[in-house]
């Protein structure tokens, strides 16, 4: 989303200046070009050949710096940004650019600048409640600023509570969102992702492999394209995704109920979950010890999300499953379509090099009830965003056909 981009990264004097040298690298590798514009007061924590080491141009400080080739320095900067980030904005930079001040090269450029703009705020966290800083916060949401929420922690200072840079990876996902086409704002998506976990006693459950990756990717391209995303996700070790309601369960009943209360709302439906087909059909209160005899452990089927979807959907909704299988993979896959009333099913072999749980890849036929449409081996992020293209385009020809 980023490749082509031209990024205006502001650096302002603090601390958390040096986080923005691992933004600036992110970016690159990313695929954009980047023009840092600092104060001088960042250059008291890091140095401009940082910058122009990782970004390959020239870091802008000085207005009235006489060795730039001749054009207005600070309009042209501003009219090459497709985005311009602050990042650290400090408590100063932030009431210049919400009172329009511009004494300097970065207040200069960003009040030129006509494209999206955020900014970062890194300061103390008795600086950041200020109520003045605050003010100056909600005047920059009102010009359109996006305002990158501090993480909050222990400070340089010492101090613990807000007012720590987001870690460049955060702020690297702020710029993803601003730059993506917004293809899906006004729908409603709900996705599930991940295993769930049924209890046998207070020590053990049955589960699977999954580690919701797949499910992941599709909530975060899903947000990232606009839409207003609901993530249903069973235990992970993986982070929420920004930009994205997400609804922690364990079990399958769990699921169900957080899935099918949510249900009727959604324009999209995506069931991405390795949801259990079998639960104990009884959960010990206490451990269960060897010395009780017997191995055999009675189960009961957990109840069909898809199915229950399947039926009880309302008109318009689209609706998506997956299925994993180990051979007949198509077979099973189209009965399973048809069986269960889907719009679309994603089958994948477990068996094929690339596939199945805990891979950052995946290869994947997109079959629907006209149509089968087998992608290449492509990393799960890939695998999301043509998924979500086949969707789009299958919901605009059912609404030209009606």
């Amino acid at each position: 989303m980023l490749k082509g981009k031209n990024i205006l990264l502001g650096v302002s004097g603090g601390i958390a200046a040096y986080k923005a040298a691992a933004l600036a690298s992110a970016l690159v590798k990313a695929g954009a070009s980047v023009d840092v514009v600092m104060t001088a007061n960042a250059l008291h924590f890091i140095t401009p050949h940082t910058f122009e080491g990782i970004t390959r141009r020239r870091v802008s400080v000085d207005t009235f710096d006489r060795s730039y080739a001749f054009e207005v320095e600070h309009i042209a900067l501003a009219k090459r940004a497709d985005l311009a980030m602050i990042a650290p904005a400090t408590a100063n930079v932030l009431a210049k650019l919400a009172n329009g001040l511009a004494d300097d090269m970065l207040t200069t450029t960003v009040l030129a600048c006509t494209c999206p703009k955020l900014a970062a705020p890194a300061m103390n966290t008795a600086m950041y409640l200020n109520p003045a800083t605050q003010r100056n916060l909600e005047q920059l949401r009102g010009f359109g600023f996006t305002v990158v929420e501090p993480a909050a922690g222990r400070l340089a200072c010492g101090d613990v509570g807000p007012g720590k840079l987001p870690e460049p990876a955060v702020l690297l996902e702020y710029l993803e969102y601003a730059a993506a086409s917004k293809d899906m704002k006004g729908l409603k998506v709900l996705v599930t992702a991940g295993p769930t976990r049924e209890a046998l006693d207070p020590v053990r459950y049955l589960t699977n492999h999954s580690t919701g990756k797949m499910g992941y990717a599709i909530a975060r391209e899903a947000a990232l394209r606009g839409a207003a995303v609901t993530l249903v996700s069973g235990p992970t070790t993986l982070e929420p995704p920004l930009f994205v309601d997400t609804v922690p369960v364990e079990s399958a009943r769990e699921m169900f109920d957080a899935v099918t209360s949510r249900a009727w709302e959604q324009d999209i439906i995506i069931k991405a979950a390795a949801v259990a087909d079998y639960r104990p059909a009884a959960v010990s209160e206490d451990k269960i010890k060897k010395l009780d005899g017997g191995s055999a452990i009675a189960l009961e089927r957990t109840d069909d999300i898809l199915k229950h979807l399947g039926e009880h959907r309302r008109a318009g909704q689209f609706l998506c499953g997956f299925s994993m299988e180990t051979r007949d993979m198509i077979k099973n896959s189209r009965a399973k379509l048809a069986r269960k009333h889907l719009d679309m099913i994603v089958a994948n072999n477990l068996r094929v090099a690339g596939a199945g749980f805990g891979v950052d890849t995946n290869v994947v036929t997109l079959i629907t009830g006209e149509e089968l449409l087998e992608l290449p081996l492509l990393g799960k992020d890939e695998v999301a965003s043509r998924l979500l293209d086949e969707i789009l385009a299958r919901r605009k020809a059912k609404k030209v056909e009606s």
